[in-house]
């Protein structure tokens, strides 16, 4: 009896040791990029068939290769490209290929077998559109214009620099169409960065091409879909009818054959690193992405990471080559509209615990007798980051972790943000019995309940109390909620709006015509050396939601209105707050870069971090340091000759979490080659030292290939 040889991809874990492939044996032979059902060990799970050998005859005398369970024949075999991009990630951010490659895949998939899958596929798919209907476009700006026509005529990749509110997702738009246009089997994948600022773009795409290429050539991709949804996106985008791709992070893996255009909007944002398993940029494949597979790709961000500001670097004489990304600059907002004046106040000079400093509050007061809506920011939700006991100091921290839980008042607990240890909150101190117990420090929903008190005589234009809304991720945990809250918001039904970074993000809001951020002291002097990058973006914007309607503005000028970013801190003088009011993201830049050159950072150097989980600290670090000796033993390239330097571990920031205890090591080089040569010859020490017997409380390793927290 003939077989073939197949070699089948499958979600192992990089540390557990097994492999990239295993093989088994298939009655007929099966393409690169095959799914298929195998057995391993007891289970019956989903492969990828990776790579196949015609051997016909029996097997060797001892081979034990088991066949093939199914061929999910519905789905046709994944692209020689999508296959590559999966290989490539794998390879840079050091994970087995199959735990890349099934996370890639919709959860769905791992469920079905061939019959069911089948039954799947019968369904009806969603009608056409009507290719005679002409697409109505408004009209672009010469700014606007002018990066379409670029982005047209140029190869790219591209890093589109516009200001809040200049129009940057109407040249996505645009992009987009004519790509469409062009070609019948092109399609477009457009990224964000956030899952709650995709049902709007979803709209604003849908409301375009919808009528004329059907209500299912967009499709969207992200975790908040249930596992019914996102199989039925991954189908209409792998068989190509579906046109367009919206998603977060996990889109950059869809299996799109007709890719021709990729949009990462808000490039700069951390969410599109991967925090969890294989800890990949999804900004950064879609560059490879893009350049493997023939899509141009645009970078959007009114404030670009420092990473694609330098890669977008214009030629000078000193540096005749410049970068590897073209510039487009777009400063201008729309309509004309005004970029929002920054106040700073000092808080030295306000009374002592201040939340609200008087100016601030007499300005929301006015904003509210007018109609108008103002946005208050604080990055920390929750009541009170801990509760105090004022006669023996106890402090509500988690037993788990090495964190506070945090007071939540609307439901009366202590909440672990990072285990999610969750309990009543005392009426008497655990550890001197005193009643005498207070909330320290400010959350979002303390915010909310002080305004309530603040503005409780204040009213509307139509005579009615002010009303004040909060949206954090504990009032948007139910499905729809947040969708109800920014209705709430765009249809003036909100006079103050408090939040964390959720709401600073990409909203559309037309009314808010004052930011404030109360609380952004605690960024300026972090150890993470990105934090003032962080924080900068962050209150950029934020400060782009006010004023971005000109025509409202412009209605609002009889009462004096101008859109404000009012700034709250003990600082006011920092760096970061001086570029903040002059809206110069390019000063900015500029004084960020000069430091990392001078010590070395990225972008002028690259890093990877090795993290330890283990029973005790003692371990963690102690595994970190035999993995390091060895490393230095078996001289693995780039520690001869200095050009890979790797650090001592030392415990994360929180170092516990859920009874694990975490460390760390950082490694640096001046070659990103280097680096890499480095770390695929550490990953067989790395096992080998795992398995000694002096580690055995390790819980696991992992690799972090350019981390965004150190």
């Amino acid at each position: 009896m003939s077989f073939s040889l197949v070699h089948v991809a499958l979600q192992t874990p990089s540390h557990s040791g097994v492999g990239d492939l295993l093989s088994y044996t298939s009655e007929r032979p099966l393409s690169p990029g095959t799914l298929v059902r195998v057995p391993l060990g007891t289970r019956e799970v989903l492969g990828v068939v990776w790579d196949a050998d015609e051997a016909p005859g029996e097997l060797p005398d001892g081979a034990t290769l088991r066949p093939i369970a199914g061929v999910l024949d519905g789905v046709a075999p994944l692209d020689a490209s999508w296959r590559r991009l999966v290989g490539f990630a794998a390879r840079y951010y050091q994970r087995a290929l199959g735990e890349v490659a099934l996370a890639a895949l919709p959860p769905q998939l791992r469920d079905l077998g061939p019959e069911q899958l089948a039954r799947r596929l019968r369904r009806p798919a969603k009608g056409a559109g009507d290719d005679s209907r002409t697409i109505e476009n408004i009209a672009l700006s010469a700014e606007q214009e002018s990066a379409r026509a670029r982005i047209s005529s140029e190869k790219g990749p591209f890093l589109l620099f516009g200001s809040t509110g200049s129009g940057k997702t109407e040249v996505y738009l645009r992009c987009v169409q004519e790509m469409l246009e062009a070609d019948p089997a092109a399609q477009a994948l457009v990224m964000v960065p956030e899952i709650n600022l995709t049902p709007q773009l979803e709209e604003r795409f849908a409301g375009r091409f919808a009528p004329r290429f059907g209500p299912g050539a967009v499709a969207s991709l992200h975790s908040g879909m249930t596992n019914p949804q996102r199989l039925a996106s991954w189908l209409a985008a792998h068989s190509g009818s579906a046109r367009i791709v919206l998603g977060t992070r996990m889109a950059v893996f869809a299996s799109l054959p007709g890719l021709k255009l990729i949009v990462v909007d808000e490039e700069h944002d951390p969410s599109y690193k991967q925090q969890e398993g294989a800890r990949y940029s999804a900004r950064d494949l879609a560059i490879w992405r893009g350049r493997e597979q023939g899509a141009k790709v645009i970078l959007g961000s009114a404030t670009p990471s420092l990473e694609s500001w330098y890669a977008s670097r214009p030629a000078t004489a000193e540096d005749p080559e410049g970068g590897r990304y073209v510039r487009l600059h777009m400063p201008s907002r729309i309509g004309a509209g005004a970029l929002a004046r920054v106040r700073r106040v000092d808080m030295n000079q306000q009374p002592r615990r201040t939340v609200f400093s008087a100016p601030l509050l007499q300005a929301i007061t006015e904003r509210v007798a007018r109609g108008e809506q103002s946005m208050i920011l604080l990055n920390r939700r929750g009541y009170a980051p801990v509760l105090h006991c004022v006669d023996c100091g106890w402090k509500s921290d988690c037993p788990h972790c090495s964190a506070h839980q945090v007071f939540h008042k609307t439901d009366r607990t202590l909440r672990c943000h990072h285990c999610g240890h969750t309990v009543r909150v005392p009426f008497h101190c655990p550890a001197c019995g005193s009643p005498d117990i207070h909330p320290m420090g400010k959350g979002t929903e303390q915010l909310e309940e002080q305004l309530g008190t603040l503005l409780r005589e204040v009213l509307r234009p139509d005579r009615t109390p002010a009303r004040i809304a909060r949206i954090d991720a504990d009032t948007t945990k139910a499905k729809g909620a947040l969708e109800a809250q920014l209705a709430q918001v765009h249809s003036g039904e909100v006079d103050v709006l408090v939040g964390t970074q959720m709401i600073a993000k990409g909203h559309d809001f037309r009314r808010i015509t004052l930011v404030a951020a109360v609380q952004p002291d605690g960024a300026l002097f972090s150890s993470d050396f990105r934090a003032a990058e962080r924080l900068f973006a962050l209150l950029m914007q934020a400060a782009g939601r006010a004023g971005r309607d000109a025509a409202y503005m412009a209605a609002q000028a009889v009462h004096g209105t101008q859109p404000e970013m009012w700034v709250q801190s003990f600082h006011t003088q920092h760096a970061v707050f001086e570029a903040l009011r002059k809206h110069d993201y390019e000063a900015f830049a500029a004084q960020q870069l000069k430091e990392r050159e001078e010590a070395a950072m990225p972008p002028f150097s690259y890093q990877a971090l090795v993290r330890a989980d283990a029973r005790t600290q003692e371990v963690a670090q102690g595994f970190l340091t035999a993995a390091t000796a060895a490393a230095h033993a078996t001289q693995l390239p780039g520690l001869p000759d200095g050009t890979v330097i790797l650090f001592p571990p030392v415990p994360l920031t929180i170092q516990r979490v859920a009874n694990v205890e975490r460390a760390q090591m950082l490694m640096e080089s001046s070659s990103r080659t280097t680096l890499q040569r480095f770390l695929a010859a550490w990953q067989p020490i790395l096992q080998a030292t795992r398995s000694q017997p002096e580690h055995k409380g390790l819980i696991r390793w992992l690799v972090d290939v350019d981390p965004l927290a150190i």
